[in-house]
């Protein structure tokens, strides 16, 4: 069986050599393993791929050897994932149509290994694209008056289906603390990076005038504080002054689109780490 193991703890020496020998004890081959300390808070970070023996290997003995061994002792905070377990992934969706129609995509090609239960919006316009893809979608409206009601919804859906996390593929609502609770670090967001230099309803029309040469896209867990969760991925691309608004907007939103679905993909791998309102990403 193989498996992935996460840890951060206080550094100190000899964790790598004690956490590699425990799992040659227990009959696992190593396949890989990605290690980083943060000198500046002195923790120590690792991500274990391992293979064990299927036919005498049990999860749940190793997780409690490993705990009164190890982890108490280094004082690890650490998580063991199994593979081929696929995680679900619930979808939030407004009216733009590019990051759901990309991310529809690449699961229907089996690049993202995962279980899409549903899909959640707050408009009725994006239905046909989840018909097309034979996925359930609920049409929850959102106003001032309903907001608290819409979100008791969500979270009777999310709750039982037992999601695992959450993609605002171009969400445009602010989630509250209430969910936010129930899925730390586990709610992916996409937007421009013009931000906070281009707040507001047309960041490209204001990134235009102001001529500007590069645009980028950011996707990042969600916090209570609006975009300024642990950042993901990013990327940019050039632009001058011969493009045009629709060239920005055209740009912006192919960015969008990849950067959203690398994100994506490094969460599902377990390949991302939060700490003090940071990412370690794993290679």
């Amino acid at each position: 069986m193989k498996t992935t193991i996460l840890i951060h703890c206080p550094d100190q020496a000899g964790i790598i050599s004690v956490s590699t020998n425990f799992i040659h004890q227990h009959k696992g081959n190593i396949i890989y393993l990605d290690q980083h300390v943060d000198k500046e808070t002195n923790v120590f970070f690792m991500r274990l791929d391992s293979d064990f023996e299927g036919s005498s290997f049990s999860s749940e003995t190793f997780k409690q050897e490993f705990q009164s061994e190890l982890a108490d002792r280094y004082n690890m905070q650490w998580s063991m994932h199994e593979a081929g377990v696929k995680p679900k992934m619930a979808l939030f969706v407004s009216k733009y149509n590019h990051c759901l129609y990309d991310l529809l995509s690449r699961f229907n090609s089996s690049e993202l290994e995962v279980d899409i239960p549903f899909i959640i919006s707050n408009h009725p316009d994006l239905k046909p694209i989840a018909d097309q893809f034979n996925i359930p979608y609920y049409h929850i409206p959102v106003t001032k008056d309903t907001k608290a009601e819409a979100e008791t919804k969500q979270l009777e859906l999310l709750k039982k289906y037992e999601v695992d996390f959450i993609v605002l593929a171009r969400y445009m609502q602010i989630v509250s603390p209430k969910i936010i609770s129930n899925f730390p670090n586990r709610i992916i967001n996409i937007h421009h990076s013009f931000l906070p230099a281009f707040a507001g309803a047309k960041p490209y029309h204001a990134a235009f005038k102001r001529g500007v040469k590069i645009i980028g896209a950011t996707s990042h867990y969600v916090t209570e504080e609006l975009d300024a969760g642990p950042i993901i991925e990013q990327d940019v691309t050039t632009v001058t002054h011969a493009h045009s608004i629709k060239d920005f907007i055209a740009k912006g939103r192919d960015l969008e689109k990849i950067v959203l679905s690398r994100a994506v993909k490094l969460h599902i791998l377990r390949k991302t780490m939060v700490y003090n309102n940071k990412t370690v990403i794993f290679s």
